[in-house]
């Protein structure tokens, strides 16, 4: 210890040269740290965008299991319309990554029609206003399947893709869909906001026995969040059907899910400085089963603030 600190002495003088900092766990680099004012964040946190971290989900299932595919309209060669799934048809060939012709009652036909006989397809929509092509095929044939058939026959699926207003893409783009799907018995509905949210939800919908819809927002897709060393894991799923608090407070609770956890987040940090402790309660998942919310979750909430 001694010498480290007489080289550190030694070396004092070189001031802005002096580039390598010794690692953050040892004493040196500690002391270091502490003489120039540096505050080093975790090392094991990476900054990772919300299109980046939907395409590592895809890629990590299709590797795991031999039974996930994905399709939809230039998904393949070109790479996705939004570049979610980059890499992956080179990656993985024509039978795992597959273009379809511009026909979403076929394709979204196609694919529920598989997961019965025991795959699980990853159905995207280029937007999904143009899932209203498909809506028989969403509605009534992968979501109250399982229940017609008493539980027999179960359709693992994901229908995902952008959902909701976007810049300059008008009204045919532009439609929120999450209240109309939230309201339908039998599908599961999940609604990220960070990298990390997209991540962990996507690969808990893959692996889901149940059809679920994932809708991300087009204007979220390119902005970089913390993703956590957990986060990082090929084995991290986020729960579907569990709350996450964003934020703690004391005063008053937000409630939001996509996008508007953003806003909310901001919100807070305005009324923070006027002594207003806001608690941000994202819905980055729901189950509307029968119009299921969960109230007792809103209500230990509400009490709270």
């Amino acid at each position: 210890m001694a010498v480290a600190v007489a080289v550190l002495r030694h070396l004092a003088p070189l001031g802005p040269r002096l580039t390598r900092i010794p690692p953050h766990g040892c004493a040196g680099g500690r002391l270091l740290q502490h003489r120039r004012g540096l505050h080093l964040s975790a090392p094991a946190a990476i900054q990772v965008t919300v299109r980046d971290a939907l395409n590592q989900a895809l890629d990590e299932e299709l590797e795991r299991d031999e039974r996930v595919f994905l399709l939809g309209e230039e998904v393949a060669q070109y790479d996705g319309a939004y570049k979610i799934s980059r890499g992956l048809w080179k990656k993985y060939g024509d039978k795992r990554v597959i273009d379809t012709p511009i026909s979403e009652m076929g394709f979204a036909g196609i694919a529920v029609g598989a997961a019965m006989a025991g795959l699980r397809p990853v159905c995207e929509f280029m937007t999904f206003n143009f899932s209203m092509q498909a809506i028989d095929q969403v509605i009534n044939s992968a979501a109250k399947t399982c229940y017609m058939s008493a539980g027999l026959i179960g359709v693992p699926i994901v229908f995902r893709g952008p959902n909701g207003a976007s810049a300059g893409v008008a009204a045919q783009h532009s439609q929120c869909f999450a209240a109309w799907y939230g309201h339908c018995p039998g599908l599961k509905v999940v609604s990220p906001w960070s990298a990390e949210d997209a991540k962990g939800l996507l690969k808990a919908a893959i692996r889901d026995d149940n059809p679920v819809v994932m809708l991300e927002n087009e204007l979220l897709y390119g902005v970089p969040f913390e993703l956590s060393e957990q986060a990082q894991s090929k084995d991290f799923i986020i729960p579907i059907g569990k709350a996450k608090i964003e934020r703690q407070g004391t005063h008053i609770t937000l409630v939001s899910h996509s996008r508007l956890v953003g806003h909310c987040m901001e919100t807070a940090s305005v009324l923070a400085k006027e002594g207003v402790e806001c608690e941000d309660l994202p819905l980055t998942t729901w189950m509307l089963q029968l119009c299921v919310l969960p109230v007792q979750m809103f209500l230990c909430h509400m009490q709270k603030t």
